[in-house]
């Protein structure tokens, strides 16, 4: 038995395909989120690794029997969780080019092709964007295929931090200060973390609902100043077009004018939404773009090429190098010395790399520009199209515009019932029969988390609310409560002191008073809806996922399945009123 029989490849390859797509064919006769319940694997599994060989179609029959029923569907167009993860049968196909091959292109010698098809259709999409030219190749910029955002994060922070201590002393690593909203993604956090800046010094600037939750540029040239007047060292600005909770967008032309007034690394998070900037009439939301120093989108969610493939690009790869290259003997060759080539293994924390580019090559050339373009505006008029029928009905209303292809909508309060307040008693939101208290993998809200003291944030959770991404502390410069003395402050270790309170003008209990009516009835509308997800998810027919903005427990319907048509939307839509029905008739 040899591993790598041609013969005998071309026998299971078939076999493998054809099981594939049968599942794309039946895919839709699967509940779309699992419903095994933890552990299950563990009791079908064997202990032990089998001795001696077990033939393919044994193995088969065995992912069809044990796997698939642990797996959630994220290809089911009924799939809307999240956001999507759009393959694609090029897509696919170039995954298993690049898989076939193997090859490990850590730099130019390892895999020419490796490297330049990936300087190729780097600049290939990138003037699709209509990036600025000092971002490509062909402009002493540049772009480089990681497998996620949370490492192009990462990557840039690390260069941005070690180009900045270049110039004031290592020493003073524990003076830099990040800047994000409160609905910037949990990477950062993470990256901040990884990179070493201090905890206290991840500045989360707040936003609310009358700006569409987008970072406003007077709060973050507030925070820079009250930073440098305290001694401290603006770094590095995380700008999101299209944020997880909501899809908010924040300008990035006007954040991008102040961050240059202090010399601050501004990188864009497009990783959702920047696919939609290929069509003309959503190119406006990156706007600003050349004011930044480098700018991501996950060609994995919106952009039909298969997990995982994250684009960065950024003006200054010479930051990333520098950070980030390493030059053992063993590595070296004459086309890395002739300075002629990119080495990708220094643009990335890994040496390792993959040849993600084969599959966004072929993506590129299976659909061309304008059928790209038509897959990512048809999933945005069924998104208009679910607004409108959310429209026809007043029990249910859209909780913050639609920049894309995700709806977040809720059961209104108005459409609540009474008796649901009068049986609250005086436990607002943490009562059973409203669905706190779910513990089969649904969403839940956990009492440390958010409401009791006042708070209306959310943590970085299993469920993806990434509004408020440390922890549920808000770095508010209009906060006056912070200390109970009512003096108001702007002190930069305040925002951090209570690590799970979330000081919001809205709601004044900050110092865990007893909650006011209105903090009550909002906890009721939340279970209520939190309620009514678990429901839907639990009916193995549609997948949703929530998030918390300002308080209120949003649903949110994110468009963008490959398999997706208008009447996957209509019977959505049913089975939420049908769920609708029953909650707000019986409980």
């Amino acid at each position: 038995m040899t591993p790598l029989n041609h013969q005998e490849f071309r026998r299971q390859g078939h076999m493998i395909i054809d099981m594939l797509a049968d599942y794309y064919r039946d895919i839709e006769k699967y509940p779309v989120r699992s419903q095994v319940e933890p552990g299950y694997l563990r009791q079908r599994i064997p202990e032990d690794a089998p001795d001696y060989p077990e033939p393919i179609e044994t193995i088969l029959q065995d992912v069809q029997r044990d796997i698939v029923p642990g797996l959630t569907h994220w290809q089911s167009p009924n799939y809307f969780a999240y956001f999507p993860s759009s393959g694609s049968i090029a897509g696919f196909l170039g995954e298993m080019l690049s898989t076939g091959f193997n090859v490990v292109g850590f730099n130019w010698m390892a895999s020419p092709a490796a490297t330049e098809l990936e300087s190729i259709v780097m600049d290939w999409l990138g003037r699709m964007l209509r990036l600025p030219k000092s971002f490509l190749f062909s402009g002493n910029g540049g772009g480089v295929i990681h497998g996620t955002t949370c490492e192009a994060i990462l990557c840039t922070l690390v260069a941005a931090r070690d180009q900045m201590l270049d110039r004031v002393g290592r020493d003073n690593i524990l003076s830099l200060v990040v800047y994000a909203s409160d609905q910037t993604h949990c990477a950062l956090q993470k990256a901040a973390q990884v990179a070493g800046i201090h905890p206290n010094n991840v500045r989360v600037l707040q936003t609310t609902k009358l700006a569409a939750f987008a970072l406003s540029p007077h709060s973050l040239r507030s925070a820079i100043i009250s930073d440098k007047e305290a001694g401290m060292i603006p770094l590095f600005l995380c700008a999101t077009v299209g944020t997880t909770s909501s899809t908010a967008v924040d300008p990035v032309e006007a954040l991008c004018d102040v961050a240059k007034d202090y010399g601050i690394w501004v990188h864009v998070d497009a990783a959702y939404a920047g696919s939609a900037c290929i069509c003309p009439e959503f190119r406006h939301f990156i706007n600003g773009v050349e004011g930044a120093t480098s700018f991501s989108l996950n060609a994995h969610k919106w952009f039909f090429t298969n997990l995982d493939c994250c684009c960065l690009w950024t003006k200054d790869p010479s930051a990333l190098v520098k950070a980030l290259s390493t030059n053992p003997e063993y590595l070296r060759n004459g086309a890395t010395n002739s300075k002629r080539v990119v080495d990708y293994k220094d643009w990335q924390i890994a040496l390792s790399r993959r040849f993600r580019a084969m599959k966004l090559w072929l993506v590129l050339r299976s659909y061309g520009v304008s059928n790209l373009r038509s897959f990512i505006r048809r999933h945005i008029e069924m998104a208009k199209h679910f607004e409108r029928l959310i429209a026809t009905d007043k029990r249910f209303e859209v909780v913050v515009p639609r920049n894309f292809s995700t709806v977040c909508f809720r059961v209104s309060p108005s459409a609540i019932p009474k008796r649901f307040y009068q049986n609250s008693n005086g436990h607002a939101g943490h009562d059973q029969n409203l669905g706190y208290q779910n513990g089969n993998g649904s969403a839940r809200y956990d009492q440390n988390v958010s409401y009791q003291n006042g708070t209306d944030g959310a943590r970085c959770g299993q469920n993806h609310s990434y509004q408020s991404i440390n922890g549920g502390a808000r770095y508010d410069q209009n906060v006056s409560h912070q200390n109970g003395n009512g003096g108001a402050r702007r002190d930069k270790d305040l925002s951090y002191q209570n690590g799970n309170a979330n000081h919001d003008q809205t709601l004044l209990h900050q110092n865990g008073g007893a909650n006011d009516k209105k903090l009550q009835d909002n906890e009721i509308v939340n279970a209520l809806n939190s309620k009514l997800l678990e429901s839907l998810n639990g009916s193995g027919r549609v997948f949703m996922t929530h998030a918390i903005v300002g308080g209120v427990y949003i649903i949110r319907f994110a468009v963008g399945a490959s398999l997706t048509e208008e009447r996957h939307i209509n019977m959505a839509w049913e089975v939420i009123q049908q769920y609708a029905d029953a909650i707000l008739s019986t409980s």
